[in-house]
């Protein structure tokens, strides 16, 4: 696998440099004359060259291709003017403009580094007469409208002026609309350009070249409690905007951020509907603790993202390191995943609506032995029945696996004025899992307003409301607890789906039934409501003084409902039917007020913000289990004779914070951010409840310096350096400090026993903040007129504080307790390319990014932390001092012994042994991958487009868990039809080790399951069609696009299980890469459309 991965990679690298050269050759003669930057005029900048009786178009084309400037004109004013003969040596490009103006009659005004084109108004000595066509009743005015570099310009609005009468361009920049009586004015208006007003004078064509607004096209970027110009980021901030978010349908968060951007972690846990994503920026941060990032939508902090609507979704922002993180404090240890949703942005009410349907299947299955084979292995184990009442030859995976299907509807309308911007969406998804019963529903609405009140006061809202739904189905379990996935594997092949009287088939010599029964004979059902947004005030007190209030909420209610037959499992049977429900009410509220002063003097820019933030966050969760139901017409618990189990929890926390953030540049050259924040929590105790959080960034624009070569081969550089501390408060539940009592003891008092609270822990008044120290060196250059941007970062995160279990004095009669005193480190490279490979009617770019990180626990007082236990065979992931996090751990595989046929280990003499001791134990693979990586290409031609995403990760292993139920041969499970090559005579030479009942020493935790877990991914394809302008504009449509998309269409790699893209434990720290019978990931086709009008 390992060559087949570097030798696509080497691939891509060879092409990229092919890319590049084919950037330095296409333009190396601009580059290689002296040219001006940016901040040249016309009159510094000289110029050579020569042309004879050549058209304008020819004399602009080879000065754009000397010089960085581009040219701005109608079509109309340039077409049929005389030739131009031009000899100029080293001329300032201004004579050279009045030379070609004085036989052309043509004006040229520079505009940064666009030259705009005109004919001449004024000094006319010799006007050419003119006579206008007869005017028409009704004129259609087609064109095309294009940036800078000639390439179309989609989603322009193009208007009459002083009418109502619009429409946009499509993906190529074309339009067309009708025009009363040929006259009239077009305005034609871009985010990020000049708007620009050209006379329609009965032409029936118009095409319009539009000129960049540089200041418009600053992007910025949401940093937390504000934003800033993306060119004055002095920290690690990856931004995805919606442009990213339309090449493919999405259903998570998640998908968005999948290989997306460099330094973050995306893992899949499963293919089931209800599946979440872990997701890790810049490794893992915390043995103990949560490491997952902070999520704020709309400046409310959530921790669920299931139930968000990505299609609501305007941009996200990813704060990497501390001195971008730290304005959140103890909450940003782990990063913030900042999200905007959508506003309006076109003063005309957009009305967008999309929809896809999908279908789904497991794109790979495994095989298992068929009944004939079955029935040898179990002759051989010595366990005889009578087989002629097991005649069957069921395929599991053909009766659990299906065809799973998705649906999804979308509309939205949105507009802005210049007192008034909104945003109004509702949503509707329903998915099918692949496996029988798993589904997924969610139903959103979405409303963003704001309106300015005055001058002074402007006031807004961003609110939604979802509900959410699913039937899970159980994976990640063994198969006689019910794990459908194992099931589907080691259910004997001779049994079918039902007895005769309705009951679920079992295996013949044991009391476990077939996978359907845990995915039809239970009830399963999760529904949550939810409530998330913020209302907020802004009260501009004087210029560059402005308040901001914010209250936002995330109210959840979650029921959990189950109810087990009891009459068609076994299960069900034994207990007489299983009924429980569970409630789980959150109660979170935010109020941050804030007051921000910006002030620009000269070449100095400066802003200041302080700020407070209020939260508390209650949760209450009740539950309770039924057994002994007489049928199954009412399946609550309530219908349940006994009462198994009941219960109540409710727990409170608050938080309360101060923030400030500073911000400085001078000239766009020099840069500085500091962040402080100052957060108390109820979780820890008086004396160490307040946490202090500081951060600072610089950045210098060496490009903008005067012995900076002025050239576009690099046109821009900058060099970015950050340190900040943030925390970490996610590892405890609130008041942790306090002693804790338990309930359910039982006291002999007075004769009788009585019951009563127990001591369950013991204080730690000192337990504290676990605290994450990161360093950021970044550099951000630009190539070949920004063609080509290249990002590199490094890092060092350093966690000290960790919180761990420790021994205490026996005498205090506990056995341990928690205290601040473990650490580890990331560190790690990151590499971000952007490039516009071809531009014009065929378009190709390409984005991709490598990121490098390594893991180590520095200090955990020597203690060994375990997780991962699979299949009864122990724990298979340790955590130590001086080692990554979470590494594999068990016997070393030494193989087969040819005379008996039993499995024989390496021992920690290097000896061999059958019967290896627990010290014999070692580290026998690392999930963590030595680096991961994306790369998206997208492409267009015309109305077509084509966008292809590959994913991948390289290096890491993965425990193989599922191939110790399948390999095993130690009860009545079915078995892979690896085993067909099992040892079965003395001298057989093989690597499976004898069929032995009820013995698992041939099965052990070792290196033998371990696999490299590398993989290369073609995430999504999606090829797409836009419909033309003229076609938009005769069904009265802004756009429509239809696509098809496939995702999960191949995947290269060596592993040999469902999918390499697996974690049976989540988002566990100290227990990653395993695969127990994980929910496989799906390869899914779906057909789409989306319109505006």
């Amino acid at each position: 696998m390992e060559k087949k991965v570097y030798g696509f990679l080497q691939g891509i690298a060879r092409r990229a440099l092919a890319v590049l050269l084919l950037h330095v050759a296409l333009f190396s003669s601009g580059y290689a004359a002296p040219a001006e930057g940016p901040a040249s005029t016309i009159q510094k900048t000289k110029i050579t060259l020569s042309i004879t009786n050549g058209t304008l178009q020819d004399f602009f084309r080879k000065v754009e291709s000397e010089t960085l400037y581009k040219f701005s004109f109608d079509e109309s004013e340039v077409s049929g003017r005389a030739k131009v003969s031009v000899q100029a040596k080293n001329e300032p490009l201004d004579k050279v403009l009045e030379k070609v103006a004085a036989t052309t009659n043509l004006e040229f005004k520079q505009v940064n580094n666009n030259i705009h084109v005109r004919t001449r108004r004024t000094n006319m000595t010799q006007p050419k007469a003119y006579v206008a066509p007869v005017a028409q009743d009704v004129l259609r005015v087609s064109g095309k409208v294009t940036d800078e570099n000639g390439a179309g310009l989609p989603g322009v609005t193009v208007s009459v002026k002083g009418t109502t009468n619009a429409t946009s361009s499509d993906v190529n920049g074309n339009f067309s609309l009708t025009v009363p009586n040929g006259t009239g004015t077009l305005v034609l208006s871009y985010i990020g350009y000049m708007t620009q007003e050209v006379a329609i004078e009965n032409r029936s064509t118009i095409n319009v070249s539009l000129a960049p607004d540089m200041k418009a096209l600053q992007e910025v970027v949401v940093v937390g409690y504000g934003a800033q110009e993306k060119e004055d980021i002095t920290g690690s901030v990856s931004v995805i905007d919606n442009t990213a978010f339309d090449a493919r349908p999405n259903t998570q968060i998640g998908n968005l951020i999948q290989g997306k951007t460099a330094g973050v972690q995306v893992l899949t846990n499963s293919g089931k509907p209800s599946a979440g994503f872990n997701i890790r920026i810049r490794g893992t941060s915390s043995i103990l603790a949560n490491s997952d990032p902070l999520y704020v939508v709309d400046g409310v902090p959530s921790a669920d993202t299931r139930s968000l609507n990505p299609a609501d979704i305007e941009s996200i922002s990813i704060l990497k390191d501390a001195s971008s993180a730290a304005i959140y404090g103890a909450q940003g240890a782990n990063g913030v995943v900042l999200i905007t949703t959508k506003r309006g942005r076109t003063e005309k009410p957009t009305f967008e609506f999309s929809t896809y349907t999908g279908v789904s299947q497991v794109w790979n299955t495994l095989d298992v032995l068929n009944a004939e084979q079955y029935r040898d292995l179990m002759t051989e184990l010595g366990q005889n029945t009578d087989w002629s009442r097991y005649q069957e030859n069921t395929d599991w995976q053909k009766e659990v696996f299906q065809n799973g299907s998705s649906l999804n509807y979308q509309l939205s309308v949105s507009g802005k004025t210049d007192k008034t911007n909104y945003y109004i969406s509702g949503g509707w998804m329903k998915q099918n899992g692949a496996v029988r019963s798993s589904t997924m529903d969610r139903a959103s609405f979405k409303v963003n307003f704001e309106q300015k009140l005055s001058n002074w006061l402007t006031v807004g809202t961003n609110m939604g409301y979802t509900r959410y739904h699913d039937v899970d189905v159980a994976d990640n379990q063994a198969v006689n607890q019910g794990g459908v996935i194992l099931g589907v594997l080691s259910t004997p092949p001779v049994i079918g789906v039902y007895n005769a009287n309705g009951t679920f088939t079992s295996n013949p010599f044991q009391d476990w039934e077939n996978p359907i029964s845990s995915t039809d004979g239970s009830e399963r059902n999760y529904r949550n409501q939810r409530l998330l947004g913020n209302v907020y005030g802004e009260l501009q007190l004087l210029p560059g003084l402005k308040f901001r209030s914010s209250f936002g909420i995330d109210f959840i209610s979650a029921i959990n409902d189950y109810f087990l037959d009891p009459f068609r499992t076994s299960y069900g049977r034994a207990r007489k039917g299983i009924g429980r429900n569970s409630t789980n009410l959150t109660d979170y509220w935010i109020m941050d007020n804030t007051l921000t002063y910006t002030k620009t003097l000269g070449n100095h820019n400066f802003s200041a913000m302080v700020g407070s933030v209020q939260q508390k966050y209650k949760w209450e969760n009740n539950s309770i289990e039924r057994t002994e139901f007489s049928g199954t017409a009412v399946t609550t618990p309530g219908a349940g004779a006994v009462i198994q189990t009941a219960d109540a929890n409710k727990s409170i926390r608050t938080n309360s914070s101060f923030i400030s953030r500073v911000t400085y540049d001078f000239a766009n050259k020099y840069l500085l951010t500091a962040n402080f924040r100052a957060d108390a929590s109820s979780v820890f105790g008086p004396e160490v409840r307040w946490g202090y959080f500081p951060s600072a960034s610089v950045g210098w624009r060496l490009s903008e310096e005067t012995f900076f070569p002025k050239t576009n081969v690099v046109n821009d550089v900058k060099l970015r350096v950050g340190w900040g501390l943030v925390g970490n408060d996610t590892g405890l539940v609130p008041y942790a400090f306090l002693p804790r009592v338990g309930y359910g003891a039982n006291y002999p008092i007075g004769g009788a026993t009585q019951p009563g609270n127990y001591p369950l822990s013991i204080g730690n008044f000192q337990l504290g903040w676990e605290a994450s120290e990161q360093t950021n060196v970044g550099l951000d250059l630009a190539f070949l007129n920004s063609r080509i941007s290249l990002t590199v970062d490094a890092y060092l995160k350093k966690t000290t504080d960790m919180l761990l279990p420790i021994e205490v004095p026996r005498s205090t009669g506990f056995n341990g307790g928690d205290a601040n005193v473990g650490s580890l480190q990331n560190k790690g490279l990151e590499f971000l390319v952007s490039s516009q490979n071809l531009v014009g009617d065929f378009s190709w770019t390409t984005d991709l990014n490598l990121s490098f990180n390594r893991n180590k626990i520095t200090n955990i007082l020597g203690q060994n932390f375990y997780g991962g236990g699979v299949a009864g065979r122990g724990d298979a992931s340790l955590s130590r001092e001086g080692s990554p996090l979470a590494l594999f751990y068990g016997y070393q595989w030494g193989g087969v012994d040819p005379a008996t046929g039993m499995a024989y280990y390496i021992n920690q003499n290097g000896e061999s042994t059958f019967t290896p001791s627990p010290d014999d134990r070692t580290i026998i693979g690392n999930p963590n991958p030595d680096f991961i990586y994306g790369v998206t290409n997208t492409f267009s031609y015309k109305n077509f487009g084509l966008s292809i995403f590959l994913q991948g990760s390289q290096g890491n292993d993965i425990f193989n868990a599922t191939r110790i139920e399948m390999e095993g041969m130690s009860d009545p499970k079915n078995q892979g039809i690896s085993v067909i090559n099992r040892w079965r005579n003395p001298g057989d030479v093989t690597d499976i080790p004898r069929a032995v009942w009820a013995n698992t020493d041939n099965s052990r935790i070792s290196s033998r399951f371990v696999e490299d877990g590398s993989y290369v991914r073609l995430k999504t394809l999606t090829l797409s069609y836009n419909l033309p302008s003229t076609l938009l504009s005769k069904i009265k449509l802004n756009s429509l696009r239809i696509y098809a998309t496939g995702e999960n269409l191949f995947t290269l790699t060596d592993y040999s299980g469902f999918d390499p893209e697996v974690n049976a434990f989540g988002g566990a720290n100290r227990a990653q890469g395993i695969d127990f019978g994980t929910y496989p990931q799906t390869r899914n086709l779906i057909l789409g459309l989306n319109l505006s009008f």
